[in-house]
This record gives structure tokens, sequence and C-alpha cells, in this order.
């Protein structure tokens, strides 16, 4: 199969150093790559990548190499995260919000920095509630692409990539059984047996408040529809398409989405980062 042609922002992309710290204004050197692109950002945004990134960059674009702009940071020796194993508490507030899984540890367990996967993005230390995280300089006085390699960008986004995999992954197998969970309560309800109109009429809200949260479910999963898939490679839209086999499989059973139903019909609404049901 010929490999689809590079578009401009796959060009853009292959540029930038991957470390995902957002700094840049953007969720990622991907939309970070699209919005240079499409001609509404900058190439002067991204710190990690220094006066050579810039360069490289304008090149690319044909435009002239602005200094950087230091509203995004500056640029300095790349740093990987250090954590003080004995203050951290294990609330895994940093494992959450490392883009590229290079911290270990489980929740109430002492988490620990992998140093040769970290990309210095330092996006662990705010989310730290006992501050025991500290960024660590490691490249003496190299900066930018001299404090930084292609390979090590490529193993970044590769490490990004499956990362973002991982989460929808985790999330689809928790909507699958939750919807499992309100299909098997709504058929227990259904088998109750009632003796009086006032439990009748119980019954039939208990009922409607499960089936209306399902329709909801599966409204939502009918109206998504996957995102940025144009001109990936083959072993990406596999994945692809194995995703929306299992939310498929899980649309069967009534619903594929995080919205567990109601015992009462006093549950809140779900919230858009929630996290896996726990087992």
């Amino acid at each position: 199969m010929t490999p689809p042609a590079q578009t401009l922002a796959d060009r853009i992309e292959a540029l930038l150093p991957q470390t995902q710290c957002t700094k840049c204004g953007f969720h990622g050197c991907r939309p970070y790559a699209e919005a240079m692109a499409r001609g509404e950002a900058a190439c002067n945004r991204c710190p990690p990548g220094g006066a050579e990134g810039i360069r490289r960059l304008s090149a690319l674009l044909g435009t002239a190499a602005l200094p950087l702009d230091t509203n995004c940071g500056n640029e300095q020796p790349r740093a990987v995260a250090r954590i003080d194993e004995s203050l951290c508490i294990g609330c895994t507030l940093c494992t959450q919000a490392c883009p590229v899984d290079a911290i270990a540890g489980a929740p109430k367990q002492m988490h620990t920095v992998l140093p040769d996967w970290c990309t210095g993005c330092d996006l662990c230390v705010a989310p730290c509630p006992v501050d025991c995280i500290d960024m660590v300089p490691v490249t003496g006085d190299a900066t930018g692409w001299a404090a930084w390699s292609q390979p090590l960008a490529d193993a970044s986004k590769a490490r990004y990539q499956s990362r973002n995999a991982r989460l929808v992954r985790e999330r689809e197998e928790n909507d699958a059984r939750l919807a499992a969970k309100a299909a098997a309560k709504l058929e227990a309800l259904q088998a109750e047996s009632t003796q009086s109109d006032a439990e009748q009429a119980a019954q039939e809200r208990k009922r409607a408040i499960i089936a209306a949260a399902i329709e909801r479910a599966r409204q939502k999963q009918q109206a998504a529809r996957p995102r940025n898939t144009e001109n990936v490679s083959p072993a990406v839209q596999a994945q692809i398409d194995a995703a929306e086999a299992r939310r498929a499989k899980a649309g069967k059973i009534g619903t594929s989405t995080a919205c567990e139903p109601p015992d009462t019909g006093n549950a809140a609404p779900p919230s858009s980062d929630h996290k896996p049901e726990q087992a």
C-alpha cells in the first residue's frame, strides 16, 4: 500500500521536539502544527525547540525567523522531573498529568520518574499537592535542539500516542462495563414483582430513569465520530477500526458511554474527564 502523502501539518509536526509541554498554548505538538499549517500561529512559540527549532520551522514555512515568544517561556537546558519519594503521598495526579507515561506508581504508593522517558515538560509539577517534584537540568549549557535529538523526539511521540491509545481503550472498556451494568439493572427491575400501586409507580419511575440514561448514552455514541483520521498510517487506521468495532459491540447491549445508571434518580451528570469505574 502506498503511504499517504504528508500534509503540511505532518511536516511541521516532524520538526517539533514532541515534548507535549503545551507551552505554545496548544494541547500538544500536533495541534500547534495544525495551527501553524492554517496560518493561525507563529513558529516562535516552542521553548523546547528554541532558536534552532524556530529556524527549521521558518525555513519550511518560508517566513522570517522571529525571536522566541517569551510569553511561552525561555530557551533553557533540558530538565527531567525528580520526585522526593519521602514526601510523595501517592495521589497519582502527576501520573495523570504526564503526557508520555514517564512516571510510575500506584494510588497511595510511592511514585518515581523514569528519567530516560521524561521530556522535561514539567506538567507534573503544578498538580502535586505536596510540592515534592523538582525539575533538574541534565544537559549542562546545551539548550533547545542541542539538548534534544530526533531519536528522542520520535520516541516521545510514540509514547505519547501509545498513552492516548491506552486511555481510549480504558475508557471504552469502562463504558462497555457500565453499559452491561445498566442493561442488567434494567432487566432485574423489569423482573421485579409489585404488590401495590405505589410500588408499581416507583418501579416505573426507576425504569424510566434507567431507560432515559441508556438512550442519552446511545445518542451520544451515535454522535461521536473519530477525528483527525485523515492521512493516517495503516497501523493507526487499524487501531481506529478496532476501537470503532468495540464501540459498536458495546452499543448492541444498550449503551457505550460512561453514564452509569442511577439507583434512584439523584445521580449527577457524568464528567467529561471521568475516571474509570473501580473494580
